[in-house]
């Protein structure tokens, strides 16, 4: 590391060739080969946020040998680029480097950096309180275009089959035949997907991801974005199921390449127990080859909808790296403390955690955090008011409240 040094550039300031190097790195390492650790993203990331951040680690001929793209917030605390879009996040760079945490954070000026996917081949970010979970992937074989891994499903279990089958048919049935539209480029119907996510969240009491100005002005220049048609074609990708002349469900997110990460699935409003979303995703793996796709990743979380259709799963971190400093220390103190008695035994502590971290994450302004806090306390009331049993209930008992199912949210 001694003969390299670090360079802080905003996304719009970076070069063709430094961008060209980028795209190199990221090729001759297939595991950050990942749509949200290339250069393009983090450039639709810089149009629309002011704080990005790209830290470029050059050696003494001034080759760019390391890339790391990040939000520089309020304080010194760190955010992956286009976070929580970012499932994924890294440092992009060969093995060798000497390059660890403390100095990532040093050079990007950072006390503390949150790490929700992180994705570290060569161990760069490793260690502190980080622990592991899945990202699931499907992944189809060389020469498969998608045929071959849906005979998979059907052979692993013949239940998948029959319940695709059973819910195509009730869609036919109630609107007409089903049908599927990939690369769909309707205005409208990339709003009206936008529009049941906004549903499904106020109704599952989640915070609104897709309020923000900075949200809207990404996904609407993503949307517009569908990139040149070469290996590395960049931009936004919607994939929708229409029943006759009904859109029933869709994806939207970004591809680069044959590598497509969908960030918005939503089903029409009131058509879930017709299968619509199960639906939609089978025939979009019976689409991946037409659109030449060879990865559809679903991300970490909510395995189990992704476990119907995939046991391809790669580790991916989340947790808190700091620097070895004091506001690192405090940073980490003040982490710890949800984790420690008596906040642990808190049944909804993590899930504050969660929501404050994912507020103060996707809210730029003090007022959007002030209005995501207040709506995730009415949310919390109205999950507690929907568990007290009311005197006259059934069963009801004031010595004893049962427990009460909440609501899910599907990926």
């Amino acid at each position: 590391m001694s003969d390299l040094t670090v360079e802080i550039i905003a996304p719009d300031a970076l070069t063709s060739v430094d961008q060209a190097a980028w795209n190199t790195l990221q090729v001759e390492t297939p595991a950050l080969g990942s749509p949200l650790l290339g250069p393009d993203f983090a450039k639709a990331v810089g149009v629309v946020r002011r704080d990005a951040r790209i830290a470029i680690w050059r050696n003494s001929l001034g080759a760019p040998k390391a890339f790391f793209a990040y939000h520089h917030r309020p304080q010194g605390f760190g955010r992956p680029i286009g976070a929580p879009f970012c499932d994924y996040h890294a440092v992009i760079g060969g093995d060798g480097l000497g390059l660890d945490a403390t100095a990532v954070l040093s050079a990007a000026k950072l006390k503390a950096f949150r790490l929700s996917g992180l994705v570290d081949p060569f161990g760069v970010l490793r260690g502190g309180d980080l622990a592991d979970q899945a990202a699931y992937r499907i992944v189809l074989q060389p020469g498969d275009a998608g045929v071959a891994h849906l005979d998979g499903l059907k052979n692993s279990s013949a239940n998948r089959f029959k319940n695709f089958r059973r819910y195509s048919k009730r869609l036919e049935h109630a609107f007409g035949p089903v049908r599927l539209v990939a690369e769909d480029l309707d205005a409208s119907a990339f709003e009206r997907l936008l529009e049941w996510k906004r549903l499904q969240l106020a109704r599952t009491g989640l915070h609104d991801f897709l309020r923000p100005t900075w949200v809207a002005n990404l996904m609407q220049r993503l949307f517009l974005t569908s990139g040149a048609d070469t290996d590395r074609r960049f931009g936004g990708l919607m994939i929708n199921l229409y029943a006759g002349d009904h859109h029933v469900a869709g994806h939207f997110g970004v591809r680069l390449g044959g590598w497509y990460h969908p960030w918005i699935g939503a089903t029409a409003p009131n058509l879930e127990a017709l299968g619509a979303g199960f639906v939609h995703q089978w025939k979009a793996v019976e689409a991946m080859g037409s659109l030449g796709l060879h990865t559809y990743d679903l991300g970490p979380g909510s395995d189990h909808w992704k476990r119907l259709f995939t046991a391809d799963a790669v580790k991916v971190a989340t947790g808190l790296i700091t620097a070895p400093t004091l506001g690192g220390r405090l940073a980490r103190a003040g982490d710890r403390l949800w984790t420690t008695t008596p906040l642990n035994r808190i049944g909804l502590a993590g899930r504050v955690r969660n929501r404050l971290d994912q507020i103060a994450t996707i809210e730029t302004a003090w007022s959007g955090r002030a209005q995501g806090v207040l709506a995730m306390a009415a949310a919390l009331e109205r999950r507690t008011a929907s568990r007290r049993p009311q005197a006259g209930d059934p069963g009801f008992d004031s010595a004893e409240t049962p427990a009460q199912p909440v609501e899910g949210r599907k990926p």
